[in-house]
């Protein structure tokens, strides 16, 4: 088995380029007595497309329960200072500090993420060689994601559970250079080996795990 890196979100965590209008940003609640109020944060900015509890139900805004604390707060701040591209997001994390956004991280962290149900079990199966084994010159997912897609924060995502349509939009962003925030391009150089159809089993396997 082939062992590189893979650090992603594709799932990550945070923002795909949505098909949908997100709500206009609006400023995070500030903090009092030098606390962080995550949870007012959460109600206030990101339930609307993430939800609650993390578990977003419109699958081009990712899950973010279970995921890094420290890979939440990271990829805020590259939202924030434009290494991670996205009008919505960069919006939303703008007013945030470091501490609101590791507080945010932490969390998102502590809530429990709803794998998806049903789908393809024959792409799924397909999926599962490619993240464990590797394909090819594709190396295996799980060297860095983990082999339950658990990931290592910050700079590998907890992958298990994301919506499908998130994992493909992040794979196919690092494909065509739209998304950059990866250290070293490891994830622009493992995605640029990736057919359509691999891209696709991948996700499928990772929504339901």
């Amino acid at each position: 088995m082939k062992v590189w890196t893979m650090a992603v979100v594709m799932a990550g965590a945070l923002g795909a380029l949505p098909a949908v209008a997100a709500p206009a940003a609006s400023a995070a609640p500030a903090a009092s007595g030098g606390t962080v109020n995550a949870a007012q944060i959460v109600a206030s900015v990101c339930s609307a497309c993430h939800g609650a509890d993390g578990n977003s139900v419109v699958p081009t805004y990712p899950r973010l329960a279970s995921q890094g604390a420290a890979y939440i707060a990271k990829e805020l701040a590259d939202f924030k200072s434009g290494a991670r591209a996205n009008p919505i997001m960069a919006g939303m994390a703008a007013t945030l500090t470091p501490q609101q956004m590791v507080a945010l991280g932490a969390y998102f962290h502590a809530q429990k993420i709803t794998p998806s149900t049903g789908g393809d079990q024959r792409l799924a199966s397909q999926g599962k060689q490619i993240f464990t084994v590797g394909a090819g010159d594709v190396p295996a997912c799980a060297a860095c994601h983990g082999r339950a897609g658990q990931g290592i924060a910050p700079f590998f995502p907890h992958l298990a559970g994301q919506h499908a349509q998130y994992i493909e939009a992040q794979l196919h962003a690092f494909q065509s250079g739209q998304r950059t925030n990866d250290g070293g391009k490891m994830m622009r150089v493992i995605a640029a080996k990736l057919t359509p159809t691999q891209i696709s089993a991948v996700a499928e396997y990772l929504s339901h795990l």
